[in-house]
């Protein structure tokens, strides 16, 4: 025979069962600080390279003022959505396509401050190293992009 007791141990443990599930897809959440001045010097993401999983999401912090996060032209992975942080806005995007990722602070490109994510297999690498950059920000995607592991 039931009681009130069982039926709600087993309720209760139906609803837990059922939440399981959702937290197992759930992506890690790597944060991205945009700062004036870093271990690698001024203007800087860090950190400036992020590996990452399909359905990850990266959150960029304005730490301090005057920065953005956006995509550059040429580096997002075939299906990937271009984005665009207003300034001094945390933004969060979620990685779906794998590739690599090239991201730039606008007001302070020329001055270097650039970071990558690579999502699983950098698919669009080649692509990637094809694209002009001012000096500075060529120099770190130069570093950047050899960092990323061949599959």
């Amino acid at each position: 025979m039931f009681t009130r007791r069982k039926i709600l141990v087993g309720a209760t443990a139906l609803t837990a069962v059922s939440v399981i599930p959702s937290y197992a897809n759930t992506g890690t959440n790597h944060e991205v600080r945009m700062l004036n001045k870093g271990v690698k010097g001024v203007m800087v993401y860090e950190p400036d390279f992020v590996s990452a999983l399909p359905g990850d999401t990266v959150t960029f912090i304005p730490a301090d003022k005057s920065h953005n996060a956006e995509s550059i032209n040429g580096m997002l992975p075939e299906g990937a959505e271009p984005f665009k942080g207003k300034l001094n806005e945390k933004i969060a995007i979620t990685l779906q396509s794998e590739g690599v990722y090239g991201v730039k602070c606008a007001p302070h490109y020329g001055m270097g401050m650039v970071m990558l994510i690579s999502v699983g297999s950098p698919t669009n690498i080649d692509q990637a190293r094809a694209v002009k950059h001012p000096p500075k920000a060529k120099k770190l995607f130069e570093e950047l992009l050899g960092a990323v592991p061949a599959t």
